[in-house]
């Protein structure tokens, strides 16, 4: 099997159990490209292609991981922060507590005891058996977590946010709603920003921990490490899966800092060219 056969075999392997034929034209000339999955893993005669391509199409589960409970974890993150800093004990205690649960315990404990307690709701109602899956029950346990994490960081970025600015907004008459959004919570995000994109990296990060966690993999189908494990277990070699899956991972958090480095100038664009917070990559830290 050449490289482009392998390609074409096992580029999309970890989430269509089929094959499918994609037909186009490009520039004047017709194309046919099938892509899809072969139904069993290889057995034998491993190759480097083969693994490249298999942990890379592992990479789809970690990214979707990533980008779901990014983007909801950051609203919920937003509320329990103004939340934990209201004194409305009815509001300010349980965000508390659900910061000091999920931060205060480790994420592969976490995920066991989601795994578990979806498991009992199904028991009790089958509309809850899609979340003994991992694509739900283990996007939900990282979604809640990120949300602790970031919480925290946002207290901190609204506890920091300059007395003159809501002073500013004061004299302008700005109050509730509209001096959350226009004052509060933008100068909230430039302050909490570079500690935030510190935690979406974890985040992504962390999706290798759920080929560890109760939730199955179903139909050899798992993430990025899932398919690293099952070529450093066939061939005895660790020291081959393993960098590839560490060279994506380096590739990704290249890329996050790219976009989170976008979004941080916007952010900052209405202050002076001396004064903006910006990302850098400096031997393995993100310095503002």
């Amino acid at each position: 099997m050449t490289c482009w056969e392998t390609i074409q075999a096992y580029a999309l392997r970890s989430v269509f159990s089929d094959r499918f034929t994609w037909d186009f034209t490009l520039f004047g000339h017709d194309f046919s490209l099938a892509l899809g999955a072969e139904k069993l893993l290889p057995r034998a005669d491993f190759d480097l292609c083969q693994q490249v391509v298999l942990i890379g199409s592992g990479m789809i589960w970690n990214i979707y991981f990533g980008v779901l409970t990014l983007g909801a974890g950051f609203l919920l993150a937003t509320l329990v922060a103004v939340a934990r800093g209201s004194r409305n004990p009815l509001l300010r205690k349980p965000a508390e507590w659900f910061i000091l649960v999920f931060r205060g315990s480790p994420l592969f404990i976490q995920f066991f005891f989601g795994y578990f307690c979806f498991l009992a709701l199904k028991t009790a109602h089958p509309a809850f058996a899609p979340f003994t899956s991992a694509a739900l029950g283990a996007a939900v346990v990282l979604f809640l977590n990120t949300a602790a994490y970031s919480a925290e960081i946002f207290r901190g970025a609204l506890l920091s946010i300059p007395k003159g600015d809501t002073e500013a907004a004061d004299a302008y008459g700005l109050s509730g709603w509209p001096r959350f959004r226009r004052i509060v919570w933008p100068t909230m995000l430039r302050l909490a920003w570079p500690a935030y994109t510190n935690e979406a990296i974890f985040l992504f990060h962390s999706t290798t921990l759920v080929f560890f966690s109760g939730f199955p993999a179903t139909s050899q189908r798992g993430d990025a490490l899932y398919y690293a494990s099952y070529f450093a277990d066939k061939t005895f070699n660790p020291f081959v899966p393993y960098p590839i899956l560490a060279g994506y991972f380096i590739l990704l958090t290249l890329i996050i800092i790219g976009l989170f480095g976008v979004m941080n100038r916007r952010l900052n664009r209405h202050l002076p060219e001396a004064r903006r917070a910006r990302l850098r990559l400096r031997a393995g830290q993100f310095l503002r």
